[in-house]
């Protein structure tokens, strides 16, 4: 029988043989009790992920619950918990233990509204827009590289073989460019301009410049597209909304607060 151990690996690193005399033991291992509220996490936890908490499950639980405690205690008379290093894991895994708790208890009470998540919906259709490009590209590092290569394909050069031959994209430059099928919205803005304004096969006739360098463009194709279904895209757009709200959440507390950054090292 397959249990959770999610709560049992954490409590390798907490412990959970901290006398609690205000509290029932579920068991005792040399005299230190098992806290009856670990066990009852475990218990729920197994619960809510579906399975079915019997008494045989129950007892590889505290089977489960006695043998970490057994280790747990060794590790401590061999003083492993003393260690530096074991010290900071701790500190890191409580540190984020309690992120974690706090996000999910922040997102449960602050749920993004069915009005945003529309609102999103119609943003990411206006983004989208009723059509796609098909298109390859050379990219290269800088704007005399492209101007040469824009001579070259005005005297007829292969497109596709200049790029395997010059272009610094990796994703692209085995495929002679090739991009594949893009909405305008899925570029950088100077990129997707500079297609919108191109003709089915046209060459841009001088250099774009994005974060990433300077690119040769060509225009396959066009066809028109429609946007999935609201139902279709409703989760991920949530979630992208969720993040953004935490990203606000944590901009705010760094406004507020006083932070002293000592890392650097002093000259």
């Amino acid at each position: 029988m397959k249990v959770t151990t999610g709560a049992l690996l954490m409590m390798l690193t907490f412990g959970v043989s901290q006398p609690v005399f205000a509290e029932t033991a579920v068991a005792t291992v040399n005299g230190k009790p098992i806290k009856q509220s670990i066990y009852d996490y475990i218990v729920k936890d197994a619960t809510a992920r579906g399975q079915k908490v019997d008494d045989n499950v129950r007892d590889i639980i505290v089977n489960k619950l006695v043998s970490s405690e057994l280790v747990y205690q060794e590790a401590q008379r061999v003083g492993l918990d003393k260690q530096p290093d074991f010290v900071a894991k701790e500190e890191l895994a409580r540190r984020e233990l309690l992120v974690n708790a706090f996000l999910q208890d922040y997102v449960k009470k602050n749920p993004i509204s069915e009005a945003d998540t529309k609102a999103a919906y119609e943003q990411y259709k206006k983004e989208l827009g009723d059509k796609e490009y098909s298109a390859r590209h050379i990219l290269v590092s800088t704007e005399a590289e492209a101007k040469e290569l824009i001579a070259q394909l005005g005297k007829g050069g292969d497109f596709a073989k200049l790029a395997k031959e010059k272009s610094k994209d990796p994703g692209s430059k085995e495929k002679g460019g090739d991009l594949g099928w893009f909405s305008l919205g899925g570029m950088v803005k100077p990129f997707s301009d500079a297609v919108a304004k191109l003709q089915k096969g046209g060459i841009s006739s001088e250099p774009v410049q994005t974060q990433f360098g300077w690119h040769v463009i060509k225009l396959e194709d066009t066809r028109t597209t429609q946007a999935p279904a609201y139902d279709k895209v409703k989760e991920g757009l949530q979630k992208q909304l969720q993040q953004r709200q935490l990203e606000k959440l944590l901009t705010d507390l760094r406004a507020k607060a006083k932070i002293v950054d000592n890392s650097a090292p002093k000259k």
